[in-house]
């Protein structure tokens, strides 16, 4: 049997499908798609409004649900973070005062997930390239922390039949080890009543029951298993629940969560964030381009960002141990007294709302997304912003003649047609 093809809609970009459609029961947002279409020549995927990702590991939701109250604010760490899947998942289940913070160790890893949470388009995010023994170090600091661990991945042997080839048990053994280190490195950065989220796309017990095991012998710790509705076919075990594909509509999976019963003393840090200084005239032409109150302008060596001005404690406390590789969203960088506006900008949820629109149908979209031209000699000068049924794009800078067409080379669409 095939496997099914899922997908997670954004809910701050909401639009219809076009897609033939059924709920994930387990994931308010979740979809299992009747086929699988060309995700690649769908504007709508490229501007964020969904999530390409496998409907098992949506049981994220309902574990975190059960686990803390999630309209509260909170600290949460994703700490195996690439390609985006659960970070973005979270950042559509926390409310807006909190923080995430989504790691990824591996650089080329580390920039496919921030190209996936633009898209996502939240500000009240912090992506760092840390070793977990380095976050560790930031004692007592988070309300939740999610370890979707590296393992063997045997859960995905029907998604890809080719990773049989890569695993023996050998592979297993390294990998648990591996995830125990991994816990063990990032376990004081749990607060006390705090929850820890385990998860592994493996069906060997070893990567999970065991590991689950060891966590509870290792440290002051407790299960924190909820009830699961039986007719989702999820398998409960002593340690945690499974996915196996013949008994529900998903692929191989393991997940538990473990509540901290008691803490290290949590980090302090008197560190400063740095705060761009801004002249009245620079606040006026921002406050052109973004439309959010309570926000702090960051200046790096990229360009501008903007933050939650009441994240900056947490930012501190952050910025003591580790230099996070991006904070908040790149409104983009400074070109005299004006804007030269990032694409970051184009896919978030603020974009001011008096920046003129260029409304594509779907075959201008793709050509723009190739990065080709589009004939618009109508247009006025100055930017706009690429949209789709509504949903931005990116940018298209019209400088009256011509349209350039300003859609980052990484991100095009190297295909020319479907087929």
């Amino acid at each position: 049997m095939a496997p099914p093809t899922s997908i997670r809609q954004n809910p701050f970009k909401p639009v219809s499908l076009s897609f033939e459609a059924s709920s994930i029961p387990w994931s308010k947002q979740g979809f299992y798609l009747d086929q699988r279409p060309s995700f690649t020549f769908d504007p709508l995927f490229h501007a964020g409004t969904y999530y390409v990702q496998e409907a098992s590991s949506q049981l994220l939701e309902p574990i975190l649900s059960a686990c803390t109250d999630l309209t509260q604010p909170l600290r949460v760490l994703d700490l195996c973070a690439a390609p985006g899947g659960k970070s973005t998942h979270l950042l559509s289940l926390l409310s807006e005062n909190s923080l995430l913070v989504s790691n990824e160790v591996i650089r080329s890893r580390a920039g496919i997930l921030q190209d996936n949470l633009d898209k996502w388009g939240c500000f009240n995010v912090v992506v760092t390239q840390e070793d977990p023994s380095v976050l560790g170090r930031v004692k007592g600091f988070f309300d939740v922390i999610v370890v979707d661990a590296p393992c063997s991945g045997s859960g995905l042997f029907r998604k890809d039949p080719e990773a049989m080839t890569h695993w023996n048990p050998a592979a297993v053994e390294h990998c648990s080890g591996r995830q125990k280190r991994i816990l063990k490195d990032i376990w004081p950065a749990l607060k006390e009543g705090g929850s820890l989220i385990y998860s592994t796309c493996s069906y060997s017990q070893q990567e999970d029951e065991e590991v689950v095991h060891w966590i509870l012998s290792s440290f002051d710790a407790a299960l924190q298993l909820p009830d699961l509705s039986s007719s989702w076919g999820i398998t409960h075990t002593e340690m945690g629940f499974r996915c196996w594909p013949h008994l529900m509509k998903g692929e191989g999976f393991f997940i538990s969560a473990i509540k901290k019963k008691s803490a290290e003393a949590p980090l302090s840090s008197r560190n400063r964030v740095e705060v761009g200084k801004l002249s009245a005239s620079q606040q006026q032409t921002l406050s052109e381009w973004w439309q959010p109150v309570g926000i702090t302008w960051l200046e790096g060596t990229e360009g501008l960002w903007a933050f939650p001005s009441s994240l900056l404690p947490e930012l501190s406390v952050l910025s003591a141990i580790c230099r996070p590789i991006r904070t908040g969203t790149l409104l983009g960088a400074w070109s005299r007294n004006d804007i030269i506006p990032d694409h970051a900008l184009a896919l978030s949820r603020y974009p001011h709302p008096s920046i003129p629109r260029l409304e594509l149908d779907r075959a201008e979209s793709i050509r723009y997304l190739q990065r080709g031209t589009l004939d618009r000699p109508e247009l006025r000068k100055g930017w706009h912003l690429a949209t789709h049924l509504g949903q931005s794009m990116g940018w298209i800078k019209s400088l009256g003649n011509r349209l350039n067409n300003c859609y980052p080379k990484h991100l095009r669409i190297l295909r020319q047609s479907v087929g």
